[in-house]
């Protein structure tokens, strides 16, 4: 039993179905919502002199603070059914692979190293509310990377590319942020324990796998039993088919070149 299994068994009630779900639909409306009121974004982003003065929703609301998508463009509507409607494959996904209760451990965990994270700093992480659909993402292309998707509905891609794409634009925006090194190892640490390295786990099986099977095929080879040997040159009907054996007086067994007159 696993320590995942056992936590399930105590906290099994923590489990929230379909949280990245609902994540996604407070990004939606956070979107509408900036049609009426502009400045919504500052109202519920993270600010921790705020948030200290009583503004206690904001590590709430720091998550969705803004949906990323801009004005309400058709292009940028469009862009908005899209990354919903993958967001809700990769939940469904997830889930199907961890079950809904370690699924969402990894999402407070998420959650969690965010927040303590954003306190951490002396100034405020951009976007940082954005993390966690980061981290669910390349999960996901760890889990399923033979998935094919059709990018913006036209465009037949395997997840494991963008997954590739997404980790590099996440490793060199660390590298020329190097302040911002310590919160991109923190804020991703729950897909290295959850997906990462259990993934490097099941790759090096694979490959010793591999490697014993290869060991023992050399070895099933390399031990084929003949059943004649000439007792002089050692050559055997495994070695040379065509050589003829035969018992000498001596009871000892000959090829046809080495029988004792």
């Amino acid at each position: 039993m696993t320590i995942f299994d056992r936590l399930e068994r105590r906290f099994g009630w923590l489990a929230f179905p379909g949280f990245l779900r609902y994540y996604a639909l407070l990004q939606i409306l956070v979107f509408v919502l900036q049609l009426v009121r502009p400045d919504i974004g500052e109202v519920l982003a993270f600010d921790r002199a705020k948030i200290f003065s009583g503004e206690i929703w904001r590590v709430v609301t720091m998550f969705f603070a803004s949906s990323q998508f801009g004005k309400p463009t058709l292009i940028n509507i469009a862009f908005l059914i899209f990354a919903v409607n993958f967001v809700f494959m990769v939940s469904d996904g997830l889930e199907n692979a961890w079950g809904s209760f370690k699924t969402s451990l990894f999402y407070y965990t998420g959650i969690l190293v965010v927040l303590v994270a954003s306190f951490a700093y002396p100034f405020a992480i951009p976007s940082s509310g954005m993390v966690l659909f980061g981290a669910a993402f390349v999960a996901f292309a760890t889990l399923y990377p033979k998935t094919e998707i059709l990018l913006f509905f036209v465009i037949p891609v395997q997840v494991r590319f963008l997954g590739m794409f997404a980790g590099a634009l996440i490793f060199f925006d660390a590298i020329s942020q190097p302040i911002l090194m310590p919160f991109y190892l923190a804020a991703y640490s729950n897909y290295f324990i959850w997906a990462a390295v259990p993934a490097l786990r099941g790759t090096a099986r694979i490959f010793e796998a591999g490697q014993r099977k290869k060991r023992f095929d050399s070895l099933k080879m390399g031990k084929s039993e003949a059943f004649h040997i000439c007792v002089i040159c050692h050559r055997d009907d495994v070695m040379d088919p065509e050589v003829e054996f035969r018992i000498g007086a001596d009871g000892k067994e000959y090829c046809d070149l080495h029988l004792p007159d």
